[in-house]
């Protein structure tokens, strides 16, 4: 079985796959440093609820946008499971061309989720990922990376909301039933959710405008990224395993090699 990480600003997700599917997956926190011996005690008892042990892993592959716990994460891996990690970085095998100016800043995370939506939605297509950040990619129909857009994620926004302001509170981030709101929390909670839904419509509109590409799939995935799609038409399928799913790929596209 494979092993895939996904460390992200805010959250590490796991999950393994059993050839092509995925049968189990977990989330733990980023912001809490830890040891090789914590991550590796977290690995083996994630695994143990779901009925696994580490014998089990055969491969682990990584993409991190966090440099600061892959010392402790990577040897933990190594002590723990006898596994030299498979992390991709510059250089990699992806099968997707990268033509902007400077393809080395294009961060690993938006690469794996390019490879996945590509390889199980074709081209050409938007793909959103709703994390720490927001970012709204751009993928031709021959799998070129041709654009990428970057915008504080919705937390961040809800977190700047409530600690920049002394009398709103912090609040659970969902969809109001209308923008109409009568009351303070509704009230955050319309702006938060209807203003994201506007930026992502006029994102993706803007996106099509100056492309040019008119018949194009919009793929979204991450973090609260359902509450968007469910509240418009602009984004055609929410994938919530996707970014996992592009590790798997690429990591069997460099056992090729």
């Amino acid at each position: 079985m494979l092993l895939v990480i996904d460390a992200g600003n805010t959250n590490i997700t796991l999950g393994v796959f059993k050839e092509e599917v995925l049968i189990a997956n977990f989330r733990i926190t980023t912001r809490i440093a830890r040891t090789s011996d914590e991550f590796g005690i977290m690995i083996h008892d994630l695994l143990k609820s779901k009925g696994m042990d580490l014998s089990q892993i055969e491969a682990v592959a990584i993409a991190s946008v966090v440099p600061g716990i892959m010392h402790s994460l990577k040897s933990a891996i190594i002590k723990y499971l006898n596994i030299t990690p498979f992390e991709i970085g510059t250089g990699t095998k992806t099968g997707i061309k990268i033509v902007t100016p400077n393809p080395k800043e294009i961060g690993p995370d938006r690469i794996v989720d390019a490879v996945a939506a590509y390889d199980l939605y074709g081209g050409p297509l938007i793909v959103i990922d709703f994390g720490t950040a927001t970012t709204y990619d751009l993928i031709s129909e021959d799998g070129s990376f041709l654009a990428g857009i970057t915008s504080p994620g919705i937390r961040i926004c809800a977190d700047a909301l409530w600690h920049q302001t002394a009398r709103l509170p912090e609040i659970e981030i969902r969809k109001p039933d209308s923008i109409l709101a009568k009351e303070t929390i509704t009230s955050m909670q319309a702006g938060l959710v209807y203003g994201y839904i506007g930026q992502t419509e006029y994102i993706v509109k803007k996106i099509i405008e100056e492309s040019g590409i008119e018949e194009i799939k919009v793929i979204a995935t991450g973090g609260l990224g359902k509450i968007i799609a469910d509240g418009t038409d602009a984004i055609q399928i929410f994938d919530d395993g996707l970014t996992l799913q592009g590790i798997r790929l690429i990591y069997n596209k460099n056992k090729m090699y």
